[in-house]
């Protein structure tokens, strides 16, 4: 089976002109076919996230008639707007919405479901969707539409910022790419308006990113991000409020928007890995969003020096909104629109900048999470998840069921490159069951090819071994295969074990299942409400790799090492000199000194001559 949204690398759509214009003409066909004797655009299928859509499929004919005067396109677009402003405007509450701050206040707002009191949950993004859809129509349909409704469009877009910063609570779901959408809508409003006007909605939008957003951002492995539905990070939604920060910083030049973009930007370029998988988030842990995050991607990969396009978008909406047939839906079209008009490139190569939370070379990478435990390892195709035992997941020694992989104090690293060899040692005080502090040393080298990882940590009791990954999916050309193997070699005993339980609690990689399936089966909300990384932490058991310590190291300690990514046998010696310890392979040299002065770990390293 394959996941079903990480598809292909985004960076690897045509985004030429005539891509943009064949995909526009595209487009506009569809939306001759379908437009209705109302005027309406929306497509016959579509029941929720309605309420921006025909206006959004407007906004895509004002855009093609502008780059190629269609003669067809001013009166479907005329009748479309027409059928907007008469059909989809709403200024009676919705049955049951719960988050009115003024009942009553005969403001415009859209809904998510047409039908009264049918999910009204969802109107809150649907209104800022269709601000944004209005706003970026006044933008681009300078003499297309006529002067009264043009007038008229202004008018309910200035009732729907109003509507969502006035008559309700500001981002009710506490969802950070809904929140800064509201703002780029603000903001793009606000040059609309007269002067006065212009600049208190520019001033209000301004300030709720202030206090409202960036004051409430949310740590996680060295960066502040956007809040994302009570979480850090969304695999699905982290893009595309990188492509908010992007427009918002394009139309306002604010450069807060620019430094908050950069450090998501870098967070993200951490994380993914080479062949553009990555999963985690308390929204959706495995979709990746499509049309919607090139903007973002591109603009900000080109700002901080990275080829953030090698995120794996759900290609099924590489262009805009599609329904299952294939069928254009209008849903967020204003991405489209604004990542044709920003003249920004693809930056394809990936950043020379050692980051703390990543070690990338050639086609391997780990990503680590806060605590520097790798969260993917990607090895010649192959992903491997931090694997599950006794309610522990991680890469670390294991003892009697016990993950030493939980810091108990700072966690030093130390980043190296040397002729054609990228390493990264990490260092954390670990304490066990017995209450001993020990340091777990773990040092990870590739050649671009291969990825080898060693762990020394001081004599355990008994016979531990080291927990070392969940294989889970590799690649697949451009799809995302789901595995329960992959090339892995030990200097000691290696076996893959499977849970002998079953149940929700105990992920066997063999099964037919998703990770993000599996999380949101332990969650307490179903998908859509849950939030899936927190399912997921309640996960006992899961298939693992597991390594047995080398024969012939210290008396002192366990030492184990282990090879991603080539087949053939693999040896590892370690000798102790006084405090430093020596590793040889038969493709590198590593020492590892005791620490200097200010107790950063000493690191040299030089590859093994052929």
């Amino acid at each position: 089976m394959h996941l079903l949204h990480q598809r292909g690398p985004l960076h690897d759509l045509p985004d030429t002109p005539e891509a943009y214009d064949a995909v526009l003409a595209d487009v506009v066909e569809q939306a001759l076919a379908r437009l209705t004797p109302e005027g309406s655009l929306e497509h016959p299928d579509c029941v929720d996230d309605v309420g921006d859509t025909s206006l959004g499929i407007t906004s895509l004919l004002a855009l093609a008639w502008q780059r190629g005067r269609d003669p067809r396109l001013p009166e479907a677009v005329r009748r479309s707007l027409a059928f907007h402003l008469r059909e989809r405007v709403y200024v009676r509450d919705n049955p049951g919405y719960p988050n009115l701050r003024v009942r009553n206040s005969g403001l415009p707002h859209a809904r998510y479901v047409l039908a009264p009191g049918a999910h009204p949950i969802g109107d809150w993004p649907s209104t800022v969707w269709a601000l944004l859809q209005a706003v970026t129509i006044l933008d681009i349909a300078e003499g297309l539409v006529d002067d009264a409704q043009r007038a008229a469009l202004l008018e309910v877009a200035r009732g729907y910022w109003r509507w969502l910063t006035e008559a309700t609570f500001f981002n009710p779901q506490e969802a950070g790419n809904q929140a800064i959408g509201c703002v780029v809508g603000g903001l793009m409003l606000a040059r609309r308006l007269p002067r006065q006007d212009g600049e208190s909605v520019r001033s209000r939008a301004l300030g709720l990113y202030r206090e409202k957003i960036r004051a409430h951002r949310v740590p996680d492995r060295g960066a502040l991000l956007p809040p994302e539905h009570r979480g850090a990070y969304d695999n699905n939604y982290g893009p595309i409020s990188l492509s908010f920060l992007a427009q918002a910083h394009r139309v306002s030049g604010e450069e807060m928007f620019a430094e908050d973009g950069d450090t998501l930007a870098r967070y993200l370029d951490a994380r993914l890995t080479n062949g553009g998988f990555d999963h985690g988030g308390p929204r959706y842990s495995e979709q990746h969003s499509g049309f919607e995050s090139v903007l973002g991607l591109r603009y900000f990969g080109h700002r901080i020096g990275a080829d953030l396009g090698r995120y794996r978008g759900d290609t099924r909406w590489a262009r805009h909104a599609a329904r299952p047939d294939g069928g254009a839906d209008g849903h967020f079209a204003w991405m489209l629109v604004w990542q044709i008009q920003d003249p920004t490139r693809w930056h394809r190569t990936p950043s020379a900048v050692p980051a703390r939370h990543q070690l990338r070379s050639g086609t391997v990478s780990v990503a680590f999470d806060d605590r520097m435990t790798p969260s993917v390892v990607e090895a010649a195709g192959t992903y491997y998840l931090p694997a599950a035992v006794n309610r522990q997941h991680g890469f670390g020694p294991v003892l009697d069921g016990f993950v030493f992989c939980r810091p108990m104090g700072e966690v030093r690293v130390r980043d190296l490159r040397s002729e054609g060899l990228a390493a990264k040692l990490v260092t954390k005080p670990v304490v066990g069951r017995d209450h001993v502090l020990r340091q777990v040393r773990s040092l990870y080298v590739t050649d671009g090819t291969s990825l080898w990882t060693t762990v020394a940590v001081e004599r355990l009791p008994g016979v531990p071994y080291l927990l070392a990954g969940l294989p889970y999916a590799a690649d697949d050309g451009d799809r995302v295969r789901r595995t329960a193997d992959g090339t892995v070699a030990s200097a000691g005993a290696l076996r893959l074990t499977h849970p002998a339980a079953r149940g929700a609690e105990h992920f066997d990689a063999r099964a037919e299942l998703t990770q993000e399936q599996a999380a949101f089966a332990l969650a307490a909300d179903p998908r859509g409400y849950g939030d899936p990384d927190e399912g997921w932490r309640h996960l006992v058991s899961s298939t693992a790799l597991e390594a047995g310590p080398i024969a012939d190291a210290p008396d002192d300690l366990h030492v184990f090492a282990v090879r991603y990514g080539t087949h053939g046998p693999f040896t590892l010696s370690v000798d102790r000199a006084g405090e430093h310890l020596t590793f040889r392979s038969t493709a590198f040299t590593a020492v590892i000194g005791d620490g200097d002065e200010r107790g950063e770990p000493e690191l040299t390293l030089r590859p093994v001559s052929g």
